[in-house]
């Protein structure tokens, strides 16, 4: 039996310090640069009839250009965590993990309810971008839009960002397809060839009534290579159970998942793309047992709490046209078009939402956006480059609300037991767009430094702009360590998707009145973010990174859950201040590898300053005087893992703790502390008449400890949520 050992998480900071760790795309950049150099001839003698040599010609102008367009976006002065495919396979549940599971191995990243990120104190504020492309938002909600198997590589950037980024700032989740001739088979890490129609199938069985079906085609044929992956999966545990209890009541899901990239190669220099991405995903709402009407209805049974029938749908889809070109040996360049919708639909119990919370609202939010982005990189010198691009961006989002509720006297007491009808319908287009320069300049040897900066502005609900400065260094103070630093203004212009409509006259004097008449339009977050941080090799087998950071916010966004509804809605604090630490720890050394991240972090706001209408009289006034910890402030998360591969067997364990989410008036108080510990162990086998497949068991929550991800109390928290209780997963697949 052969051992190998199996990579994890990899802070990057030694991208380009000798003897370290180095970032994969920059030695894809130079392996592909040097495969083309020594192949450029043989590719254009070749004869016709020769397959491999033409093969390997399009494998190599191909995997040119995907280093040409990586090299697009710079990380001088941020903190880059990588995962590879590698990485992902070796995490307890493998390819199969969500793509939200996988980024919380990375530091700073804390878990909420319905699969929310936020990294480094932010709620949400993520950007998602698909080789090098910007994916627009979708409405928010809790189904996984993007499958993490498709990924041959996922990077998130963190912390004092370059120009090249804009509007979601918390972090950018820059995904690396498998589009590319070789990524999806494996050939691009052999030499050989790539199939002309290759795949997987594969099959999960779990807990939960858990079952899925996944497949991935791939291939390679002359110009033409192409990356297809659909998912399809029910369970009975698609949003977090409201109580501890091991199965949750009402809370089936299925989802549809689907993506697509088919790429041609015009000539050496030149390439065009298209990929389109899909998500279906329909939720019932869990019920909470036990709860007591708190309005009467004339005519009609209350149904028991447990019984309620409310059901979300989340529909998403975008498409994206690409041409890029190695214009000359001094200019790359990347234009895309793209297109997206979003829709999400509410539908309640129609007494029972009534009855238990005074208002039954059938909800539709619907979002589409289309525009194009443009990213070029010119070498001015060997020690000068230049990146210059610009994005447009045209929305149109509308809200359909029908509401029923029971007529009220001021004091919100139900005064009829005869509902009313009330719609409350919106809808209006928006534009955003911006334009960036900057310069990376290798001042020495040892210091690189990455200079710029971006304008934009938006026009949807709020009309505003900003020009950003951006300020980003690197220094080798030894060949094992590595210093880097940034300085970024951000300007965060609020998510179309995510602007609350609701009209506050329209609900005076029922059972949905809103605790404030006030109601200011949403404005853009503005902020200054400082990052520094070290990274050092304490020997071969080791390496360790500290990173600080601080933001000073005006007009700070945050989010929150107003309603039964399960779509978040968008305000601000006037101010806001957020400040953490993190250290990480990486050990690789023959076959095993293993990681520690910990993070410290601290989320304040002050004043509120739009959306004032979600907010009691009491909570106004306390927060308009008082710096209160935002809803998704956990002060201590931490992340690790190990894994060992013998042989065709891999084991494998990672474990998530978290201090607590924020709960109680005002965000005063916060949860209990949680740690939940999983495994896995995957095996390759290769039977007589079967050939190869994978199996690979996995235990969620091993000790099956019960916490709570929310207990229902707090800015803008809905019901309480609960982490899974233990869960078996029983996943096979076979590559053909």
């Amino acid at each position: 039996m052969s051992a190998r050992w199996i990579p994890f998480v990899r802070p990057t900071h030694f991208s380009r310090a000798p003897h370290l760790v180095r970032f994969a795309r920059h030695a894809l950049a130079a392996a592909a640069a040097s495969a083309f150099a020594i192949n450029a001839h043989a590719q254009s003698t070749a004869s016709p009839g020769d397959a491999n040599v033409a093969l390997s010609g399009t494998t190599v102008s191909a995997r040119r250009l995907d280093a040409a367009r990586n090299a697009l976006s710079p990380d001088t002065g941020s903190s880059v965590y990588n995962f590879d495919h590698t990485d992902i396979e070796a995490l307890p549940l493998g390819a199969n993990t969500p793509l939200n599971q996988v980024l919380l191995q990375a530091p700073g990243v804390v878990q909420d309810s319905y699969g929310q990120l936020h990294v480094r104190g932010d709620h949400a504020n993520l950007q998602y971008r698909i080789d090098g492309v910007i994916i627009p938002e979708s409405i928010s909600g809790f189904g996984q839009a993007i499958d993490a198997r498709i990924a041959s590589q996922i990077n998130l950037i963190t912390g004092a960002l370059p120009a090249q980024f804009g509007y979601r700032t918390a972090g950018i989740v820059d995904i690396h397809t498998k589009g590319s001739p070789g990524l999806a088979d494996g050939t691009a890490d052999t030499g050989e060839p790539p199939k002309a129609f290759g795949g997987e199938v594969g099959v999960v069985f779990g807990s939960h009534a858990d079952r899925e079906v996944s497949t991935q085609l791939y291939g390679t044929k002359g110009a033409l290579s192409y990356y297809f992956s659909a998912r399809v999966s029910a369970n009975d545990m698609g949003i977090e159970n409201p109580t501890g209890d091991r199965n949750a009541i009402h809370d089936h899901t299925n989802q549809t998942n689907a993506f697509g990239m088919m790429s041609y190669l015009l000539n050496p220099d030149n390439r065009v793309s298209f990929m389109f991405g899909t998500a279906n995903n329909r939720f019932q709402i869990p019920n909470l047992p036990g709860v007591a009407p708190q309005f009467t209805l004339d005519n009609g049974a209350t149904p028991d709490s447990s019984s309620l029938n409310a059901h979300q749908r989340e529909l998403t889809d975008f498409q994206v046209l690409s041409w890029q070109s190695h214009v000359s040996p001094k200019l790359d360049t990347q234009i895309s078009l793209f297109h997206r919708t979003s829709r999400v639909d509410y539908t309640p119990d129609p007494i029972g939402d009534l009855v238990y919370n005074g208002v039954a609202s059938n909800i539709t939010r619907r979002n589409e956006a289309y525009g194009v982005q443009a990213d070029s990189s010119y070498k001015l010198t060997d020690r000068h480059t230049l990146r210059f691009g610009l994005f447009v961006q045209q929305e149109h989002f509308s809200v359909d609300n029908t509401s029923s509720v029971f007529p009220a006297d001021d004091n919100g007491q139900q005064t009829s037991g005869t509902p009313l009808t009330i719609v409350d319908n919106a809808n209006d287009r928006g534009t955003t767009y911006g334009l960036y320069l900057q310069d990376e300049w290798k001042a020495t040897d040892r210091l690189t430094l990455n200079y710029g900066a971006r304008y934009d502005h938006v026009n949807t609900v709020t009309n505003e702009g900003q020009l950003s400065p951006r300020l980003g260094l690197t220094y080798d103070l030894t060949s094992r360590t590595r210093l880097h630093a940034g300085y970024s203004r951000y300007f965060t212009p609020p998510a179309t998707e995510k602007i609350d409509t609701t009209s506050v006259a329209k609900f005076l004097n029922t059972t949905n009145a809103l605790p404030s008449d006030a109601n200011t339009a949403v404005r853009a977050e503005r902020s200054d973010y400082f990052d520094l941080g070290v990274s050092h090799q304490l020997t071969s087998a080791i390496t360790v990174g500290l990173d600080a950071y601080y933001r000073r916010v005006n007009h700070l966004q945050d989010e929150g859950q107003f309603g039964n509804a399960l779509i978040y809605s968008t305000f601000n604090y006037e101010n806001g201040r957020i400040y953490g630490v993190e250290g990480t720890v990486n050990y690789r050394q023959g076959n095993v590898g293993a990681y520690l991240n910990v993070a410290l972090s601290r989320a304040m706001g002050q004043g509120i300053e739009t959306g004032q209408f979600n907010f009691g009289a009491d909570e106004l006034a306390y927060i308009a005087n008082h710096w209160v910890h935002l809803d998704h402030d956990q002060q201590v998360s931490a992340s690790a893992g190990v894994s060992y591969q013998w042989g065709r067997t891999l084991l494998s364990a990672d474990a998530l703790f978290g201090s607590g989410l924020r709960s109680g008036f005002v965000n005063s108080e916060h949860l209990p502390a949680y740690l939940q510990v999983n495994l896995g162990v995957g095996e390759k086998f290769n039977l007589p008449g079967v050939g190869r497949f994978d199996a690979k068991l996995s235990v969620l929550n091993v000790f099956d400890r019960v916490y709570e991800l929310r207990d229902g109390t707090g800015i803008g928290v809905g019901a309480p949520q609960f982490g899974p209780r233990r869960t078996f997963y029983l996943a096979m697949s076979k590559p053909f």
